[in-house]
C-alpha cells in the first residue's frame, strides 16, 4: 500500500513590495556582515601583533632568567651566585622570573631533560602540563617564528615562540589567546546586535517608504478592479473610471503606466459607446419591425381563416395550402411577439413586480403541458405550504411554459419530466428535470443565447421517436434568461445522457 504524499501548501506570492523590502534588507545585511567580518579580522590581526610583541618581550626576559640570550649584555640572573636561577635552567626559572605576564607557558630543554609548566592567570601558581601538551610543544621547539597551538583542555589556544639561549639551552614560551578571542568575539557580538537593530529599523522604514512609493500602483489597481466589476458585456455602460491625474505624470515610470491605462480606458469607452449605439439601433429596428409585422400577420391569418370557413367548395390542395398559411402565420406571430418581448426587456422596461403564488403557476403550467404533450409523463412535486416570489406573473408563466415546451419538444415520447418547487434560504428554486438524451457539451455554453438551437441532439432524437416536429425559433430559452435577469434571478442547466435539469432561482417574497 503506497502512502499518499501530503499536499504542499501553495507558496504565498512574492509581491513587489515584499521583493523591494527584502532586497533592501538583504543588501544591508550583506554589507553589515562584510563590515563585521573585516572588522573582526583586522582587530584580531592587530591584537595578534600586539601579543607577538609581548611574547618577544617575555622571551627576552626568559633568556635573562636562563643565563643569557637577552638584549642586556650585563649581569645575567642565571650567572649570579646565590640567585634562585643559578644552576641548571628549568621552566620554573622562566615562570618565576620578574615582570612575566600572567598565563605564561614555558618549556626548557637543556639537551637531556625537558621541563614545562604554565602560570595559572587566576591563582598565579605554576601548574604542570599533560604529556600530550608537552609532546605538542616539543614538536615546535625549533619554531623561531610565533605560531598558534591548540593545547586543548583549560588552556585552549596559545601563541608560542621558541628561542635558544647563549648557553645553548632551547626554550619555548607562550601566551594565551583567550584575551584576543574574547575581544574579537565581543566585537563580533556588538557588531551583530547593532546590525540586527539596524536591519529591523531599516526594514520598517523601507516597508513604509515602499508602501508610500507603491500607492499610485494601488490606486491604479483599484481603478482597474472597479472597471472589471462593470457589466461591460451587455447593456449601456458608463465607463467614467480613470486613473487620477496625479498618477499620470509621464516623467515617472508609474506615471507612464497610469497614462497608458487611461488611454486604454478611453479607447474602451469609445468602443462601448459605438457598440451601444449599434445595439440600440438594432433593438429599435427589431421592436419597430415586430410591431409593424403584427398587423399584416393578423390580416394574413384572418383572411386565410375566413377563406377556409367561407363554405365554398375548394380543392383539397387549396384547403391544405390555406391551413399551412394559417399555421405558419400563427408561428410567425409567436416569433414576432418573442422578438418584441426581448426588445422591450433589452430597453429595461419596468415589470409589474407583485407577489406571485408559484404553486398555482406550476399547477396551471403542468396542466397545459399535459394537454399539449400526452405522450410524455409529467410529475409535479410541490411543498406542503404555498411559496410566493416577487415578480411579473405573466412573464413568470411564460418562463415555466417555455421550459416545459423545451422538455416536450426536444425529448422523445415516453420521457418523464419532473417539475419541482422548493424554498432555499431567501430564494425560491424551480427545477425541470427530464430523462431524455441530454444536451451535447458543445451546446451548453450557448444554450441561452438568441437563436441557439438544439436540433442536433434532443430534437433529432424526438423526431426519430416519432414525436411531432413543431420547429424551434431558438428564442425560448433566451426569453427565459432575459426574464429571469429582469427579476434578478438566474437559470442554469446541468445535462448528461439520461438526465437534464434546468434550475431557476428567484428572490422569495
Amino acid at each position: 500500500m503506497t502512502k499518499r504524499r501530503p499536499r504542499r501548501r501553495p507558496r504565498l506570492p512574492w509581491t513587489l513590495q515584499r521583493r523591494l523590502v527584502l532586497t533592501v534588507v538583504g543588501l544591508l545585511a550583506l554589507v553589515s556582515i562584510t563590515i563585521g567580518v573585516v572588522s573582526v579580522v583586522i582587530l584580531r590581526a592587530s591584537l595578534l601583533d600586539r601579543l607577538d610583541v609581548q611574547l618577544a618581550s617575555a622571551a627576552d626576559r626568559s633568556a635573562a632568567a636562563l643565563g643569557g640570550g637577552g638584549d642586556n649584555d650585563g649581569d645575567r640572573l642565571g650567572d649570579l651566585p646565590g640567585s634562585p636561577y643559578f644552576g641548571t635552567p628549568t621552566a620554573d626559572s622562566i615562570l618565576s622570573g620578574p615582570a612575566q605576564p600572567p598565563g605564561l607557558l614555558a618549556l626548557v630543554y637543556d639537551g637531556s631533560t625537558i621541563t614545562t609548566g604554565y602560570t595559572d592567570d587566576r591563582s598565579g601558581a605554576i601548574e604542570a602540563l599533560t604529556a600530550q601538551q608537552v609532546q605538542l610543544l616539543a614538536d615546535h621547539v625549533n619554531q623561531t617564528a610565533p605560531v598558534t597551538l591548540n593545547l586543548g583542555g583549560e588552556l585552549g589556544d596559545y601563541r608560542v615562540q621558541a628561542e635558544t639561549s647563549r648557553s645553548g639551552t632551547l626554550y619555548l614560551v607562550g601566551l594565551p589567546l583567550t584575551g584576543v578571542a574574547a575581544t574579537a568575539a565581543q566585537l563580533a557580538v556588538i557588531i551583530g546586535l547593532v546590525s540586527l537593530a539596524g536591519l529591523v529599523v531599516v526594514a520598517v522604514i523601507a516597508a513604509w517608504v515602499v508602501r508610500l512609493a507603491l500607492r499610485p500602483l494601488q490606486r491604479m489597481t483599484a481603478t482597474a478592479t472597479r472597471v472589471a466589476q462593470l457589466p461591460l458585456d451587455r447593456g449601456e455602460v458608463s465607463l467614467s473610471e480613470r486613473v487620477p491625474a496625479d498618477d499620470t505624470d509621464p516623467r515617472t515610470e508609474v506615471g507612464r503606466v497610469g497614462a497608458a491605462l487611461n488611454r486604454m480606458l478611453d479607447h474602451v469607452d469609445r468602443a462601448l459607446e459605438a457598440r451601444q449605439a449599434s445595439e440600440r439601433k438594432v433593438r429599435q429596428f427589431v421592436a419597430d419591425a415586430s410591431h409593424e409585422l403584427r398587423t399584416p400577420l393578423a390580416s394574413i391569418r384572418g383572411y386565410s381563416e375566413l377563406t377556409r370557413r367561407s363554405g365554398q367548395e375548394l380543392p383539397p390542395d387549396a384547403i391544405h395550402a390555406l391551413g399551412r398559411i394559417e399555421s405558419e402565420s400563427v408561428r410567425m406571430t409567436g416569433l414576432v411577439e418573442d422578438l418584441l418581448l426581448l426588445a422591450r426587456l433589452d430597453e429595461g422596461r419596468e415589470l409589474d413586480m407583485q407577489p406571485v403564488d408559484l404553486t398555482r403557476v406550476l399547477v396551471d403550467a403542468v396542466s397545459d403541458a399535459h394537454a399539449a404533450g400526452r405522450d410524455h409523463v409529467w410529475n409535479l412535486e410541490l411543498p406542503e405550504e404555498p411559496i410566493e416570489a416577487i415578480g411579473d406573473e405573466p412573464r413568470l408563466r411564460q418562463v415555466i411554459a417555455n421550459l416545459l415546451a423545451n422538455a416536450r419538444v426536444h425529448t422523445p415520447a415516453g420521457t418523464t419530466v419532473v417539475i419541482a418547487l422548493a424554498a432555499e434560504g431567501n430564494g425560491v428554486v424551480i427545477t425541470v428535470t427530464d430523462d431524455g438524451p441530454g444536451i451535447p457539451e458543445g451546446l451548453t455554453a450557448t444554450l441561452f443565447e438568441r437563436f441557439a438551437r438544439g436540433d442536433s441532439s434532443r430534437f433529432r432524437a424526438a423526431n426519430a421517436a416519432g414525436a411531432p416536429s413543431t420547429g424551434s425559433t431558438g428564442l425560448g430559452l433566451a426569453i427565459v434568461a432575459a426574464v429571469l435577469a429582469a427579476h434578478r434571478g438566474e437559470v442554469t442547466v446541468d445535462s448528461r445522457p439520461g438526465q437534464t435539469t434546468f434550475r431557476v432561482s428567484l428572490p422569495r417574497a
